[in-house]
């Protein structure tokens, strides 16, 4: 038997015959159909090719632009090349395995090498393809959590409350900076569990949009009112909406004077109602025209405020929460074209407030979201924002991520 010299693991890429390195450049594009989608590999080397276009025009000046987006490309290229050097490994390794006049030796050394070489590549493909995701461009927003209760009658508007408290709780456990915007009931209090009509939190730190992204749509209850006598289980819902909150601190000034932005609103056309505030009364509630009311005549939007004494603040208020609300709006109907490609290809609808996506069943101490697919049954620790509701909220980021991975190979395939 011929004796094969000992052989360190680092060398093995190197000693492969060229035989073999020619062969591998057709198993790397096997292992690619594999390990990712063609469509994001096109759109990947597209990219790099754009980078190496980008970083001949910035040798010869600099452009801001240029600049910028070769930075954005920068992280794709480098992913690109880490997944390259995993697949070009993990080929070249299966070629050393199979070939049979590999030594035995030799072989053993690369199988032991290639069940971690595989895991690399998986890795691999996963970073490569969140590089290419675009990130949501209101991710790195504060935001406005909007609560309203939906059927059900007076235990819905219960449960309403019961939401606004489990997000402060999980602000507060989080170091997240919260304040209670708006908050309306049917007479004019604040007292826990009395029925809730509207509440706005907002959620001032950075990036709290895309932590919270995911708690948009339509929060179903079953339980056992308070008010029921024979102890059936009855059914509720409220809605949660989720907006970006736009104010001189998240988006520049020069975005609210700019028609093209998202964020910019024609004051001629607003229409701006003044007048009494309405509740229980005392502490000047009702007494002062401190309530304001704004409509958007364009789109009909509006908006009406009354929780501060001031109708300067309460105007104040009116006009980030209008902002909010049409730069929202804006957003989602630059995105139906590809909600609609979405829909035909992978059949996902558009999470919004209109769709049911979570259940809270109280009998059954189960909280399951009807995206994700997660049931989790520690209800008493979501409902108190604790790290079980971290873990549902993280589920639906992945679900997300994952959906926007469909539609972006759904928008490369249309294309082609």
């Amino acid at each position: 038997m011929r004796a094969t010299p000992w052989i360190c693991r680092p060398c093995l890429s190197r000693i492969a015959r060229p035989a073999i390195r020619r062969q591998l450049r057709f198993q790397s594009s096997a292992a690619a159909a594999e390990t990712i989608a063609p469509a994001l590999l096109s759109r990947a080397r597209t990219i790099a090719l754009e980078h190496e276009r980008l970083n001949e025009k910035l040798a010869n000046g600099f452009d801001s632009k240029s600049a910028k987006k070769l930075g954005e490309y920068s992280v794709i290229v480098r992913a690109l090349k880490e997944w390259e050097a995993a697949s070009e490994a993990a080929a070249e390794l299966t070629t050393l395995i199979h070939d049979s006049s590999t030594d035995t030796e030799l072989r053993d050394l690369a199988a032991d090498d290639l069940d971690a070489t595989r895991t690399q590549l998986v890795n691999a493909s996963q970073a490569l393809t969140t590089s290419l995701v675009p990130i949501h461009p209101f991710a790195h927003l504060p935001c406005l959590v909007e609560i309203r209760p939906g059927a059900g009658g007076s235990e819905a508007a219960i449960f309403a409350g019961d939401l606004l408290r489990m997000y402060q709780a999980f602000c507060s456990r989080n170091s997240l900076r919260a304040t209670l915007l708006k908050f309306e009931n049917a007479d004019g209090t604040t007292e826990a569990g009395v029925p809730l009509s509207e509440a706005i939190l907002e959620i001032e730190s950075e990036n709290a949009y895309g932590i919270f992204r995911c708690e948009a749509g339509v929060h179903r209850v079953q339980r056992v009112p308070a008010t029921e006598t024979k102890g059936r289980t009855h059914t509720s819902a409220a809605s949660v909406l989720v907006l970006p909150s736009l104010n001189e601190n998240a988006a520049g000034e020069e975005d609210f004077e700019n028609p093209e932005s998202d964020y910019y609103v024609d004051p001629k056309e607003v229409r701006v109602e003044i007048m009494r505030a309405r509740g229980a009364g005392g502490q000047h509630v009702n007494t002062t025209d401190s309530a304001v009311r704004l409509t958007h005549m364009p789109t009909m939007t509006m908006v009406s405020m009354q929780d501060s004494r001031s109708q300067p603040k309460n105007k104040e208020k009116a006009w980030k929460l209008l902002r909010s609300r049409l730069a929202q709006a804006r957003r989602e109907k630059r995105e139906e074209e590809m909600v609609n490609i979405r829909r035909s290809v992978v059949g996902v609808a558009k999470m919004g407030r209109g769709d049911k996506v979570r259940t809270y069943n109280w009998g059954q101490q189960r909280v399951t979201d009807h995206r994700s697919g997660i049931t989790v049954h520690d209800l008493d620790d979501v409902m108190q924002g604790g790290q079980t509701l971290d873990t549902v909220m993280e589920s639906v980021r992945n679900w997300l991520m994952e959906r926007d991975v469909e539609a972006l190979i759904a928008e490369e395939s249309s294309r082609k």
